[in-house]
């Protein structure tokens, strides 16, 4: 089993800045992919930002240039660094880990936390 645990999430005001942390443990075989995505109250849970083994990364476009995903393989761990938050930012962020064992991917999700920009 592999837990995947969030921290970072709060209340901010516009304009501010957040980071968001994910640590993965447990029975990893090999982890292809990590990311963040959100879900606002009454809509549905959309990609945030996605880092792959490689490095390699993709952004929503309401977020590129705000926010920065990177990620420590030895760490299993992911961050979501958010600069200039907006109030559109408020959701629920969840951290998903792609885990590649061989023969198919397994995502796993954590809890999720709250990030609220509001004045």
């Amino acid at each position: 089993q592999v837990q995947v645990v969030e921290s970072g999430g709060g209340l901010v005001q516009p304009g501010g800045s957040l980071r968001l942390s994910c640590v993965a443990s447990g029975s990893i075989f090999s982890i292809d992919g990590m990311g963040w995505y959100r879900q606002a109250p009454g809509k549905q849970r959309e990609m945030v930002a996605v880092i792959t083994s490689d490095g390699t990364t993709n952004y929503a476009d309401s977020v590129k240039g705000r926010f920065t995903i990177s990620g420590d393989n030895a760490k299993n761990t992911v961050y979501l660094q958010m600069n200039n938050l907006k109030p559109e930012d408020t959701a629920v962020y969840y951290c998903n880990i792609k885990d590649w064992d061989t023969f198919a991917t397994t995502d796993y999700w954590g809890q999720g936390t709250q990030v609220t920009v509001s004045s």
